[in-house]
């Protein structure tokens, strides 16, 4: 740092913030097509950008269709919920901070 007559002198970089009043920071610009471009391609996805994975992390979960259709109604496959007295009852016990695994 150098000292030259009342103000302190820095030989660092520095970052100086716009002034809001100033005419030479509030000028209109064109607008630039080809960073316009690029800034959006950057900002959609790996699916959209790429035609196929580019690391092997992405492998996983790439191809997201499933491969057989799933059949609501196949009770094989589908293991619902089912509520009867007995499990209402346990649910009730639970909700109510009850243990009983040792009796």
């Amino acid at each position: 740092r150098r000292v030259s007559g009342k103000h302190l002198i820095s030989l660092g970089v520095h970052t100086i913030t716009r002034k809001p009043m100033s005419w030479h920071d509030n000028l209109e610009e064109p607008e630039d097509a080809r960073f316009l471009n690029l800034l959006h391609h950057a900002s959609l996805g790996p699916r959209k950008k790429y035609p196929e994975t580019q690391t092997e992390s992405q492998e996983i979960g790439w191809d997201s269709e499933p491969l057989v259709s799933p059949e609501r109604g196949d009770r094989r496959l589908n293991h619902f919920r089912v509520y009867n007295d007995i499990t209402l009852y346990k649910a009730k016990m639970w909700s109510l901070g009850e243990d009983d695994r040792h009796k």
